[in-house]
């Protein structure tokens, strides 16, 4: 199973101070999300699901994520929703005053399909510097945008320079029998450090305590579903029960997580939400080698709810 995606840098440039909360996912995504379906809704309708142009519509794919409509996937009889798309991952600096002339950089990341629609997202976030964005609604210009060191598209030039994406490939089928080969009796261990908040869910209720299953659980779950509605509409042959049965085995051997509350205006529903997560260092012990191709490209990808937010972001910090 392989995951194309785009890793790019937003480098902002604030023509006024620029306010942000703590938590700078918020504004970003939140002043984003509203902005876009502006710039490209054509029939300027409030509910997509009924809408002529539901399934040529940037916005709608992008933020509302529909199977095709003469197909009805088994798979969302099981889950919540289909992820969307894209991770927006807000600078780490504790800072939350941008002034003149500093710059505001963050990462996007764009995944399968979505990849195409980058120059929706260089629009919408040009007409969001008009527009404002934090407390007091401070305006910026869409310096650049890098692919590491590459330049893709600067304010002077105006144009967007194409490159080809990044992969992460993860086994159709995975292992496990590995993992109970005489060489392989030592049990090892790994570290895990959530940067950002994990919001993961189990059996309905937020977890606070992320044993190693559910961490998988989730990783599988995200990774099956971008890859079934964003890339190929194929299920990857995993056992699953196989799977959770091996992770079970897996324990908690240091867990230093703390919970993190963070607050954000939801436009749609104009209130405000509290929503918190793990963040921290977590280890775990046991026959962990067969489940590193999950655990890597959820470093990349994230996992949890809140990703398009920049949540559930984590680093493998060491292993064996």
């Amino acid at each position: 199973m392989v995951l194309k995606y785009l890793k790019v840098t937003f480098s902002l440039e604030p023509e006024e101070k620029i306010i942000l909360p703590s938590y700078k996912g918020s504004a970003l995504r939140g002043g984003f999300g509203g902005i876009f379906r502006k710039t490209v809704c054509v029939l300027k309708k409030e509910i997509c699901l009924n809408c002529l142009l539901k399934d040529q519509c940037a916005y709608s794919y992008i933020f509302e994520t529909s199977p095709p409509r003469d197909q009805k996937p088994i798979v969302l009889d099981k889950y919540e929703a289909i992820p969307k798309p894209f991770v927006i991952e807000p600078p780490k600096e504790e800072k939350n005053v941008y002034n003149r002339g500093e710059r505001l950089n963050f990462n996007l990341i764009l995944i399968g399909r979505a990849i195409n629609y980058l120059p929706f997202f260089i629009i919408a976030f040009d007409a969001l510097g008009q527009q404002g964005l934090g407390q007091k609604k401070g305006k910026f210009c869409l310096k650049e945008i890098k692919k590491g060191d590459t330049l893709l598209y600067s304010d002077d030039k105006k144009m967007l320079k194409i490159v080809e994406p990044e992969v992460v490939a993860i086994p159709y089928y995975i292992n496990l029998e590995k993992a109970h080969e005489p060489e392989s009796n030592e049990e090892e261990q790994i570290t895990v450090e959530f940067v950002t908040p994990l919001r993961l869910k189990y059996q309905r209720d937020l977890v606070v305590l992320p044993e190693f299953h559910i961490l998988i659980r989730n990783i599988m779950r995200r990774l099956w579903l971008l890859y079934y509605f964003h890339v190929e509409m194929k299920e990857p042959s995993w056992n699953h029960r196989q799977l959770i049965e091996a992770a079970k085995e897996i324990k908690i051997k240091e867990n230093s997580l703390k919970w993190y509350d963070w607050e954000r205006y939801s436009g749609r529903q104009k209130a405000k939400m509290l929503l918190g997560g793990l963040v921290g260092r977590i280890i775990y012990r046991g026959k962990i080698k067969p489940f590193l191709p999950l655990l890597e490209a959820g470093q990349i990808l994230h996992v949890g709810k809140g990703t398009a937010f920049g949540l559930g972001e984590y680093r493998i910090l060491e292993k064996g």
